[in-house]
């Protein structure tokens, strides 16, 4: 059984943020762009804009923040955010307006949200150097730059958006599998390719911020070691092997050292 990110309220924020994006598509088709993304090093063709991402991604943080209890100590939140500032100024989107948020959760778990929402649990906030939470935070701005959920959205409702604006009831089934597949990313994870460019990126951010990157190695052995919580079992089910993640790591590291 899934657990419930969403109230019925900002559930209906969301499908009425979404439907305004499918309907700015087909109205304002010169909002289309293909743009090089120097994340993924790759032109990509988006029909989601940065506003539209961030108001996304803004409706489900606020829904997140109503129903889970967040860390407010001034000392822990000054301490994620200072070194959040620093990865989010080097990034490849560092236009954005990036939020971080401690959740009061003992699990070694991290998660971002459209438009540069960062939820860190305390557990992997307690647990880390500052080094190996910089490259926490860097995997996650790391997704963020990628755009990998705006993409995940984009490629699941395809061709059939036209349909969908000229039909009420696929419309509404289009907007409630817009939601479900926001839902499922911050849920269930990306797949094993984004999850492993999104270390590569948080090597190249880490280092660039002034941060060891090898720090990302030492980090893959504590969320292994850290078999006896639940969340934290959950986090490594949804990303790649560890071991290939240490090598992928090991291999941007070695690709840095040469330039």
């Amino acid at each position: 059984m899934k657990n419930r990110l969403f109230s019925a309220a900002v559930f209906d924020k969301i499908r009425n943020l979404t439907r305004l994006c499918l309907v700015s598509m087909l109205v304002s088709i010169w909002g289309c762009a293909t743009v090089y993304n120097p994340a993924t090093e790759r032109n990509e063709f988006y029909f989601i804009n940065d506003r539209q991402e961030a108001a996304i991604g803004k409706s489900i943080a606020n829904d997140i923040i109503k129903k889970n209890k967040l860390v407010k100590s001034r000392k822990e939140l000054s301490y994620v955010r200072s070194i959040g500032k620093k990865i989010a100024q080097v990034c490849d989107r560092n236009y954005l307006s990036y939020h971080f948020y401690i959740l009061d959760d003992s699990g070694m778990n991290a998660f971002s949200l459209p438009g540069g929402f960062v939820f860190l649990n305390r557990g992997i906030v307690e647990k880390t150097t500052e080094d190996e939470l910089a490259f926490v935070i860097g995997h996650e701005i790391g997704h963020v730059c990628a755009r990998h959920s705006v993409k995940r959205l984009q490629a699941s409702l395809g061709a059939a958006l036209v349909m969908g604006l000229v039909s009420k009831g696929i419309e509404n089934d289009l907007l409630n599998r817009a939601v479900d597949i926001v839902y499922n990313v911050v849920s269930l994870g990306y797949s094993r390719k984004d999850e492993l460019l999104a270390d590569s990126l948080a090597v190249k951010y880490t280092y660039k911020a002034g941060y060891d990157p090898r720090a990302g190695i030492s980090l893959m052995g504590k969320l292994e070691k850290d078999d006896k919580n639940q969340y934290t079992m959950i986090f490594l089910r949804s990303h790649p092997p560890v071991k290939d993640r240490i090598n992928s790591i090991k291999e941007k590291i070695k690709e840095l050292n040469r330039k």
